[in-house]
């Protein structure tokens, strides 16, 4: 589904960009619910930004990205962690363009989300390559979602993939499990996210 934001364009930086877990819903401006093999999955598109809501099996999860202040964390490489007691691992990277790139990726990105029936876009008036998207996935027993935030003024574009996967029993569980392990690979790549 694509759809034009109803709000201003604001010029904001990629850099500015911040990860959160377990936040409340925060006003959106578009959402897309969606069933995935017995799990309520709810896309939202806040402005410049994206918040993902999934619930199922006796569990939850709430990301946001987003330009926001207090309980988040700048946005990092990695993350692997246990969410309610399920398996979640996050990886972003931030790829710079040139002008004609950037022109062609965005509209690549934006075909293949508004024709996917588990995709939602949001473009901004007056910049058709200013846009978020999301798009969402069950493979092998996992739930996941890759997300585009496009800063066409700075050539930036910057993508997400997150994974949910299967409940870890507690007498499995490391001790202090729960904890946010942050970071990428010591030679700076993201780790193999492994949803397709």
């Amino acid at each position: 589904m694509l759809t034009t934001l109803k709000t201003a364009y604001t010029d904001t930086r990629a850099a500015d960009l911040a990860w959160g877990l377990g936040r409340e819903p925060l006003p959106a401006l578009a959402v897309l619910d969606l069933q995935l093999h017995g799990f309520d999955v709810q896309l939202r598109l806040l402005g410049a930004s994206h918040q993902v809501l999934l619930e199922g099996e006796g569990s939850r999860c709430s990301e946001t990205v987003a330009c926001m202040s207090g309980n988040s964390t700048a946005l990092p490489l990695g993350v692997s962690t246990l969410v309610d007691g399920r398996e979640y691992e996050f990886a972003a990277r931030v790829e710079e363009l040139s002008q004609g790139a950037f022109a062609g990726r965005a509209q690549e990105l934006l075909a293949l989300v508004a024709d996917h029936p588990h995709g939602l876009a949001g473009t901004f008036p007056g910049s058709p390559n200013a846009f978020t998207a999301l798009l969402a996935q069950w493979h092998e027993g996992t739930v996941g979602w890759r997300t585009w935030h496009a800063y066409p003024q700075e050539g930036r574009l910057v993508t997400t993939r997150t994974c949910v996967g299967a409940r870890v029993p507690a007498a499995l569980r490391p001790p202090g499990a729960g904890g946010l392990e942050i970071g990428g690979l010591p030679d700076g790549r993201s780790p193999q996210v492994p949803c397709a």
